[in-house]
C-alpha cells in the first residue's frame, strides 16, 4: 500500500494500512532552531550551516533525517516576498518586511518592533503601500511547481504546497499590534472591512500564480492563522463568523478552484468553539491540536468532530516532548493514535514544530512509536 493511497483513505475516514507520519511536510510541523542539528548529530552526520531566514520562511529538513525516521510527507513552497513592496533589510537583525511591519531577530524567532498601522484610520488604508501581488517572484514559482512534478512522478511521497501568503487575521494584529487590531474587530467595522478586501485581494491575486502552476502536483495545502489563545478565542465566536469567515471561507473556495488539494489550515490554541465553522469554510485537515486544554483534548475532538475533519498533529511539545522519558513518550503516541486513528482522520505530528529543548532521543522515539503504533 503505497503512502498516498493511505493519505487518501485517512482522509476519507477509512483506517490506513499504515499511518501518514509528517514531519517537516507543512511549514507548521517543522523543527526550530538548532533542534535538526542536534538531530543529524545523533545520527551521526555533520550539520550543514544554514543562513538565518526572514520570518515565515524555513528550512527544509535534512533528507537524511527523513529517511531514518521514515517520514511519509514532503514539501515544497514558500511564503513569497514581491519586489514592489515596502521589503528592506535594515541591518544583520532588523529588516521591513513587505507589509511594512519592522521585526529585529531574537536568538531565535523575528520580533515585531515595529506596526505600520497602529492607530491607523480607515482613510490611512488607501495612503499605504500595499505590496504589489504582480512583482512576485515567478521564476521561483516555476521551480516550485519543477520540484513538486518531480517528486509527484518519482516518488510516492504526500506533498504538501505551502501556503504562499499570510493569514488575514493575524496579518491584521502583525500591522496593527494585537490590542489596536482587536479593538477595531469591535469598534471599527469600516476599518476591518476595507483591510481585510485589501489583503484578500493581495491573496487571490498570488494564490493564483501559485496554485495554477503547483496545484496539480501536490496532495495537500496549508494556510495559517491564529485564532486562539491556549485559554480560549481571540474573539466571540459571533465575531469570528460576522467579520473573519467570510474572507477566510473565500480564500479556501478560491484556491481549491485551482487545486483538488486537500486544505491544511494551522491555528495554534482553543478553537473547538469555532471548528464547526473551519469545516463549514471548507477545511480538510485542522492542525495542530494543542492537547493542553481540555476542550482540544484529543478524546473530545475525535468524538464531536471525527467523522467530519482529518486532525493532525496532536503530540505535546511542552511537557512530553522536551521533559518525557523513552517510556513516557511511547505511551503518550500509543495513546494519542489509538484514540485519533480510529476509523482514519488523522495525521501523526507533534502539536507544533520541535523546539530545541526536545533532546533528539525524544524525536527519534517519538516517531519509531509512532510507526508501530500506526500499523
Amino acid at each position: 500500500m503505497s503512502r498516498r493511497t493511505d493519505f487518501n483513505k485517512i482522509l476519507n475516514h477509512e483506517k490506513p494500512d499504515n499511518l501518514i507520519l509528517d514531519l517537516g511536510g507543512n511549514p507548521l510541523s517543522s523543527m526550530e532552531g538548532d533542534s535538526p542539528d542536534k538531530l543529524l548529530q545523533l545520527l551521526g552526520h555533520k550539520p550543514v550551516p544554514k543562513d538565518i531566514l526572514p520570518f515565515g520562511k524555513i528550512h527544509r529538513i535534512d533528507d537524511r533525517i527523513l529517511e531514518y525516521l521514515d517520514i511519509d510527507t514532503r514539501s515544497v513552497g514558500t511564503i513569497f516576498t514581491p519586489t514592489d513592496s515596502l521589503s528592506k533589510k535594515i541591518s544583520d537583525t532588523l529588516y521591513m518586511d513587505e507589509w511594512g511591519i519592522t521585526r529585529r531577530f531574537t536568538g531565535m524567532y523575528w520580533d515585531i518592533v515595529d506596526y505600520p498601522l497602529k492607530g491607523a484610520t480607515i482613510d490611512d488604508l488607501e495612503d499605504f503601500k500595499w505590496p504589489n501581488p504582480e512583482s512576485v517572484d515567478f521564476s521561483l514559482i516555476e521551480s516550485y511547481a519543477n520540484e513538486a512534478k518531480d517528486m509527484f512522478e518519482n516518488t510516492d511521497y504526500v506533498i504538501c504546497g505551502e501556503h504562499p501568503v499570510y493569514g488575514i487575521f493575524e496579518l491584521g494584529c502583525w500591522m496593527c499590534g494585537f490590542d489596536d487590531f482587536l479593538l477595531k474587530m469591535v469598534l471599527d467595522e469600516d476599518f476591518i472591512k476595507k483591510f481585510f478586501e485589501k489583503v484578500l485581494k493581495y491573496q487571490r491575486t498570488v494564490s493564483e500564480y501559485y496554485y495554477s502552476k503547483i496545484g496539480s502536483y501536490i496532495h495537500y495545502t496549508s494556510s495559517g492563522d491564529d485564532f486562539a489563545t491556549q485559554a480560549s478565542l481571540f474573539m466571540s465566536p459571533a465575531i469570528f463568523r460576522e467579520k473573519i469567515k467570510p474572507y477566510f471561507k473565500e480564500r479556501v473556495a478560491f484556491t481549491k478552484e485551482m487545486t483538488n488539494a486537500a486544505f491544511l489550515h494551522h491555528s495554534c490554541g482553543n478553537v473547538h468553539d469555532i471548528i464547526d465553522d473551519l469545516i463549514d469554510s471548507g477545511v480538510d485537515i485542522l492542525n495542530p491540536i494543542q492537547p493542553v486544554n481540555e476542550m482540544m483534548s484529543p478524546t473530545r475532538l475525535k468524538k464531536e468532530f471525527g467523522s467530519r475533519i482529518t486532525f493532525h498533529g496532536g503530540l505535546d511539545t511542552q511537557e512530553v516532548l522536551p521533559f518525557g522519558t523513552e517510556e513516557t513518550v511511547k505511551e503518550a503516541v500509543n495513546k494519542l493514535i489509538s484514540t485519533m486513528n480510529n476509523e482514519g482522520g488523522y495525521i501523526f505530528a507533534a502539536a507544533h514544530n520541535i523546539q530545541p529543548d526536545v533532546p533528539p532521543e525524544n524525536v527519534i522515539h517519538m516517531f519509531r512509536a509512532a510507526r508501530n503504533a500506526g500499523k
